[in-house]
C-alpha cells in the first residue's frame, strides 16, 4: 500500500468517524455527513489521525486517493466549523429579503424571484444587498450560492447582477458615438 504525498487528518475533539467499505460517516458538533467512497482506497483511523492508502501508483488511483482525502477533510471541517459563501447584489433596485428559510429576490424582472432553501441550508441577510448561505456540506453550499448567482449574473457593461464577495467581474466599454 502506498501512501505517497498525500499527508493524514487530524481528527479534532468531538468529532466521531465511521468507517465502513465505501461508506464514511463523520459526526460533530454541528451535524452529520455521509460520503460514499472508492472501495479501492483504504481509510485507517489510528489515534485520532485519518490516513488513505491506494493499492497502487496508477494515475486513477493517485487521483482517487487525493479526492478521498480531500472529501474526508471538507467533512471534517463541515461539522466542526461549517462553510458560508457570501454573494453580493448590484444594481439599482435588485435586493434579497428573507421569506420565512426561503429567499426571495427582486432582481429587475417583471417577477421576483424565490428561491427554496434546501435541507441543512441557510441564509443570512444582513443588508437587502448582501447574502449569506451557510452549511454543513461544501459541495451543497457552493451549489445553492451558484443557483443563486444564476438567477442574475453579473453583466460585463455595468456590472448589475449577483456575484460573489470578492469576484472580479471583467468590464467592457460600451459604444461610442
Amino acid at each position: 500500500m502506498s501512501r505517497i504525498g498525500k499527508k493524514p487528518i487530524d481528527l479534532p475533539d468531538g468529532v466521531e468517524i465511521d468507517i465502513k467499505p465505501g461508506l464514511i460517516t463523520v459526526k460533530g458538533p454541528k451535524g452529520e455527513l455521509t460520503q460514499e467512497v472508492s472501495t479501492d482506497m483504504t481509510v485507517k483511523t489510528e489515534e485520532g489521525v485519518i490516513s488513505v492508502e491506494r493499492p497502487t501508483n496508477r494515475p486513477n488511483h493517485r487521483a482517487l486517493h487525493g479526492l478521498t482525502r480531500s472529501l474526508i477533510a471538507n467533512m471534517i471541517v463541515g461539522v466542526t466549523d461549517g462553510y458560508t459563501k457570501v454573494l453580493e447584489i448590484q444594481g439599482v433596485g435588485y435586493r434579497a429579503a428573507a421569506k420565512g428559510k426561503n429567499l426571495e429576490l427582486a432582481l429587475g424582472y417583471s417577477h421576483p424571484v424565490s428561491i427554496e432553501a434546501p435541507e441543512g441550508i441557510e441564509f443570512e441577510l444582513p443588508q437587502p444587498t448582501e447574502i449569506i448561505v451557510k452549511g454543513i456540506d461544501k459541495q451543497k453550499v457552493g451549489q445553492v450560492a451558484a443557483n443563486i448567482r444564476e438567477s442574475r449574473p453579473p453583466e460585463p457593461y455595468k456590472g448589475k447582477g449577483i456575484r460573489y464577495r470578492g469576484e472580479h467581474v471583467a468590464r467592457k466599454v460600451g459604444k461610442r458615438v
